[in-house]
């Protein structure tokens, strides 16, 4: 059967995947009811598109910290990539780097920042993840330099795992022919069986639940590298964050699997990207399918967006060539929404492109040309 859309790809790796591996990738925290929030809010918002545009030439470029990358969709950092497929990381990397975007590299890689380096050429941010052991992190954070990475990517939103109940159920751990690669030389690689979540207890001995701005402030003295903070979903943090130094921000709620019933991530958009003021880039992870999501995410003032279960998906179903896929399909119905919505760049992407279910009852009057 050929595949004409990304969420395809989640039920060959259904059947694919062993139960606790898709279990892993596929569930939320708790009821997961931001799990399906993050799909079904961008239903709530509509296109005004404009006509009689010429719209025979769409660039799709953009820049995003200083690196001009093709589009404005990126991959997201995932963890355990081998456990969809023997490439993992590597054919992740490889088919980002083809398609010419960037790839952010989980901190829990089964493939370490150095391997993934050498695939070969590539706009690559690395995800943080602050461990109590600081020394663990300064080294890490030095390896990622080293390795050519061009920015860090702080999550923020993990002083302690999320309920994620398939786990608990599956007794969820780290197949024992895999390592989490980064943290092999210093035995922190493993995650042991457990009574409830191997990952869930990995988490609770490892991670350092004292994490506050202070150490946003500390990360920048060991590193030039920017930092983008990685799972804001209000106001308040977004100012915080730009006071703090951060280089951008990334609205995310974890792919809907920490705290549950804090809303979508495209209905925390807008509340960020006003806070930020334009002082910072704004970028939007979760629940993004489509290229009319991403166009959506665009119009209410995000950066560029973040993918991480088609990732995944498509990986455990065709490896390199899977993900490659997943990319070119969002980079072309991206491009068809851009063209059919009037749109020739991203600059012209704006606010009244959309309507939302909260803007007020009647669609806003179109400016005047």
């Amino acid at each position: 059967m050929e595949i004409t859309n990304v969420t395809e790809y989640q039920e060959i790796a259904k059947q694919k995947l062993p139960k606790m591996v898709y279990d892993y990738y596929a569930s939320g925290a708790e009821d997961q009811w931001t799990l399906h929030e993050n799909r079904f809010a961008f239903t709530k918002i509509l296109f005004r598109p404009r006509i009689l545009i010429d719209v025979s030439k769409i660039d799709m470029t953009t820049t995003v910290l200083g690196f001009k990358i093709s589009m404005p969709i990126m991959i997201a950092p995932t963890a355990m990539q081998k456990m969809a497929h023997p490439e993992g990381e590597y054919a992740t990397a490889r088919a980002a780097s083809a398609a010419g975007t960037i790839m952010t590299l989980s901190s829990w890689a089964t493939s370490s920042v150095e391997e993934v380096a050498s695939t070969g050429p590539g706009i690559r941010f690395f995800q943080l993840y602050v461990y109590k052991d600081r020394n663990v992190v300064a080294q890490l954070v030095r390896r990622a330099e080293r390795a050519g990475f061009k920015a860090i990517a702080l999550t923020v939103d993990t002083p302690r795992l999320g309920r994620r109940e398939a786990d608990i159920k599956n007794r969820f751990t780290l197949p024992p022919f895999l390592t989490l690669k980064n943290f092999e030389g210093l035995d922190l690689g493993k995650m042991d069986k457990a009574d409830d979540s191997g990952l869930a207890s990995y988490v609770a001995g490892q991670i350092d639940r004292s994490l506050s701005w202070k150490d946003v402030k500390w990360l920048q003295t060991i590193t030039t590298l920017p930092i983008l903070v990685k799972g804001v979903l209000t106001a308040e943090d977004a100012r915080i964050a730009v006071e703090a130094g951060a280089a951008g921000i990334i609205v995310s709620n974890h792919g809907a699997r920490q705290l549950d019933y804090v809303p979508a991530t495209i209905m925390a958009l807008e509340e960020v990207v006003k806070a930020a003021q334009g002082r910072v880039p704004v970028f939007l992870d979760g629940g993004v399918r489509r290229g009319t999501d991403v166009f959506k995410a665009l119009a209410l003032g995000a950066s560029g967006i973040f993918i991480g279960r088609p990732v995944v998906f498509s990986l455990a179903a065709e490896g390199e060539a899977g993900v490659r896929k997943v990319l070119s399909m969002l980079r072309e119905e991206f491009e068809l929404t851009m063209a059919l919505s009037g749109c020739r760049s991203l600059k012209e992407i704006t606010r009244d492109h959309i309507v939302t279910e909260w803007d007020s009852p009647h669609p806003r009057p179109a400016p005047r040309l």
